[in-house]
């Protein structure tokens, strides 16, 4: 039986929409707003600055971080069922640890993007040009926020689910759960791979990306198959 999230068992992510005062969506609705809100946004600078390249590269980034909405959503959903440990729901949502990846992973991409570039020159200039516009670096900016948090959470919850599969032992119901919520894991992982066509020429971002679902995948691995193997009953 599934009950209420309370605070300090939901992602930051989850927090922001729920205590916003005076709005009341469901879950479909704030991703599908957050897709559209980008999705326009970056259709219009690119309008605006004659910037059709940024059209697919942009909405592929978009597309992956509202599917990261969708899957900390069902891998939160699972891991919140009443059977699971509560020291396990409270390092997975209460410890915050992921918005401390997250804002690492994001001054990595930020300095890389301003002050290094093996390339030569800043990564902003070869993006947008000697004077790139403002808002178009600060939608950049704002969807590379989205897509780090992202990432953090997602190889948090790889970490914590690896940590909860070697310290508990589950009866054969809640070990699918908990084995559903890795799943989820595994693929919030793959859908990363949807950006690796537009990273080709940027090797620290590429290894950056790749180095990440392969880290995700191992460990979210090693978690599934210690649930298998230490299901009781």
């Amino acid at each position: 039986m599934r009950r209420r999230p309370e605070y300090g068992e939901t992602w930051a992510y989850e927090s922001i929409i729920g205590a916003l005062p005076g709005v009341n969506i469901s879950r479909g609705a704030a991703i599908a707003i957050q897709l559209l809100v980008f999705e326009v946004s970056l259709l219009g600078l690119a309008w605006y600055y004659a910037l059709p390249d940024i059209i697919v590269p942009g909405t592929a980034a978009v597309a992956v971080a509202a599917a990261g909405s969708a899957e900390m959503l069902r891998i939160s959903g699972a891991a919140r069922v009443p059977e699971t440990p509560e020291a396990y729901r409270r390092l997975l949502f209460g410890s915050s640890v992921e918005v401390v990846l997250s804002v690492l992973a994001f001054i990595a991409f930020v300095t890389h993007l301003f002050v290094f570039d093996p390339g030569g020159g800043p990564l902003v200039e070869r993006l947008f040009g000697m004077r790139p516009p403002t808002l178009v670096v600060y939608l950049t900016l704002l969807v590379m926020w989205d897509l780090c948090y992202r990432l953090g959470t997602g190889w948090w919850a790889a970490i914590v689910a690896l940590w909860r599969s070697a310290t508990y032992r589950f009866d054969p119901e809640t070990a699918a759960t908990l084995r559903r919520a890795d799943r989820e894991t595994l693929l919030f992982g793959v859908i990363q791979l949807v950006l690796v066509p537009f990273i080709l020429d940027f090797p620290v971002l590429l290894a950056a990306l790749l180095g990440h679902v392969t880290a995700v995948f191992v460990v979210t691995t090693a978690s599934l198959a210690l649930l298998r193997w230490r299901e009781t009953g």
